[in-house]
């Protein structure tokens, strides 16, 4: 069994919580109590916060951009810690997942494997290659696990479309554009400063980065246009280029769309023998499926395809929690939450930042 530390409880830590245990509401008290584990083979048996409400319980001020609000919860199950350096001398806690926002990482993530943790961090690994580079030596140099968490590949759409990809079933792939555009996001006090967060090159694109990288193999250039704010990339249009002259793989992402259009996301993937699409957002506050994920084939047909997990809110990050669980249990890395991916992916970052400011194709790392 894996023992789980969680550190941080904002909608991140709610939500890996959440996505960890089967939660009812208790008729006495109205609580939300734990009544088993979601994961095979691992379990969250403790967390560490700073703020005392929520360490008693209260997450009724956690709001996200998707999911419910924070409820009132029974940690009563758990070990607390109001600091998460009591949590990590815990000697019963085989790993942690790192909850904090992303200028916290390095510092938490390099205590964690001084501690012989094993360490699960939320995306993206850092906003800094150096910061990154560090953490990944250190997690080398303890022999302990450094999983990052980029739970794109986790989601239904998008496990279909690697599986698609990976199968080989319908044929190489020749070409793919990605497309994941937010407003500037005005819900949570965390998310509305750009420069915290890497700018939106780095928070919200780093996802289509790691999944290009996951599907077709890290790129050796980029070629990219776009909005540099304080050196920071808020929008980017993206051409990668692979060792392969003839795949072509494009993106456009930012934080730059009006308010009505507070987060759109989707791809087109054109292999050998079929084509792939998805297109989907919340538009005016409601969200709408513009194309569900459709699989088209060379025989004149169009089918949605049943697609894999669950249905819950929290679904894709269950099964990433599960991809980490088994990770750490066989000792084999889960590709999708590699820490050297991850690296890569924040190394295609810097280098669009680099082709915006110079007009120049750029090499990646």
């Amino acid at each position: 069994m894996v023992r789980i530390g969680l550190i941080g409880i904002g909608f991140m830590g709610m939500t890996h919580y959440e996505a960890a245990n089967k939660l009812v509401v208790d008729a006495d008290t109205g609580r939300r109590r734990r009544v088993g584990s979601q994961l095979s083979g691992g379990e969250i048996v403790a967390l560490a916060t700073r703020d005392p409400k929520k360490l008693a319980g209260d997450w009724t001020s956690i709001q996200g951009n998707f999911g419910p609000r924070g409820s009132q919860m029974d940690l009563s199950h758990l070990a607390t810690y109001a600091d998460h350096r009591q949590l990590l001398a815990d000697p019963t806690i085989d790993a942690v997942d790192i909850c904090l926002p992303t200028d916290q990482h390095e510092t938490v993530v390099l205590e964690a494997l001084a501690a012989g943790k094993h360490v699960l961090v939320e995306k993206p690994i850092a906003t800094e290659l150096a910061a990154a580079e560090r953490m990944m030596a250190a997690a080398q140099k303890a022999g302990r696990q450094l999983l990052v968490g980029q739970v794109l590949p986790f989601f239904p759409e998008f496990a279909f479309a690697t599986e698609a990809v990976r199968g080989g079933q319908h044929g190489r792939l020749l070409a793919g554009h990605f497309r994941r555009v937010i407003a500037p996001p005005d819900w949570s006090n965390g998310m509305n400063d750009f420069r915290k967060l890497g700018g939106w090159g780095i928070d919200l694109h780093i996802h289509d980065n790691h999944f290009i990288g996951l599907l077709c193999g890290v790129p050796k250039q980029v070629f990219s246009r776009g909005l540099l704010q304080e050196g920071l990339v808020n929008h980017v249009h993206t051409n990668y280029i692979f060792e392969n002259p003839n795949l072509a793989v494009t993106c456009v992402s930012g934080g730059i769309a009006a308010k009505g259009l507070a987060f759109g996301h989707g791809f087109e993937l054109y292999l050998e023998r079929a084509t792939i699409v998805y297109d989907a957002g919340t538009y005016a506050g409601q969200w709408a499926v513009n194309r569900p994920l459709t699989l088209i084939t060379n025989d004149g047909k169009a089918e949605q395809p049943a697609l894999p997990g669950g249905t819950e809110w929290y679904s894709a990050f269950t099964a990433e929690l599960q991809a980490a669980v088994d990770s750490l249990q066989t000792g084999r890395e889960a590709p999708a939450l590699s820490g050297t991916l991850a690296l890569n992916a924040l190394r295609l970052c810097d280098a669009e930042r680099q082709s915006i400011a110079s007009g120049q194709i750029v090499a990646v790392g």
